[in-house]
């Protein structure tokens, strides 16, 4: 079984890895190899999971590997709205249930003030999509990429 941790600047690297390799399948599948996950340089993630309005998560599984993780970032303008980003679970493990599991536990950790949860995802990322629809988000627009693709902005009520 997986163990949750809470992620911070220290693991950066390892979760650079993870999240470059689990979005290689999304840039496959919007032929797009410039997504920013892809593209975000290890010095502005480590600032992110150092920001306090970022919350970090992520399961370690047998050997301390991590295997998933995800960001949820609070809105400090409007505490009331968390954005949810970058849920990525290895790609040797997906389709096992993990990534249900943390955005579950993402979810259950949210402050009190946090009503509505979005998050955004490509519109060919079908296992993300039928993911986000079990757990009750809905699609609320889209918008056109460069790449000519379009993202798929959902939202959710919470609490």
């Amino acid at each position: 079984m997986e163990s949750t941790v809470i992620l911070n600047e220290t693991d950066a690297g390892e979760l650079l890895t993870l999240q470059r390799a689990a979005y290689v399948t999304e840039a496959q599948a919007h032929q797009d190899l410039h997504l920013p996950p892809l593209t975000q340089p290890l010095a502005d993630l480590a600032d992110e999971l150092r920001s306090p309005d970022v919350v970090a998560l992520g399961l370690r599984g047998s050997g301390a590997r991590l295997v998933a993780a995800v960001r949820v970032r609070v809105d400090p303008d409007r505490p009331h709205v968390a954005e949810l980003g970058r849920l990525v679970v290895v790609p040797d493990l997906q389709g096992r249930g993990l990534g249900s599991r943390l955005l579950g536990l993402a979810e259950q950790r949210l402050p009190d003030s946090v009503t509505t949860m979005r998050l955004f995802t490509g519109e060919h990322s079908a296992a993300n999509l039928r993911l986000y629809a079990r757990f009750g988000y809905t699609e609320t627009h889209r918008t056109s990429t460069p790449g000519g693709y379009d993202i798929v902005h959902m939202t959710k009520d919470v609490h």
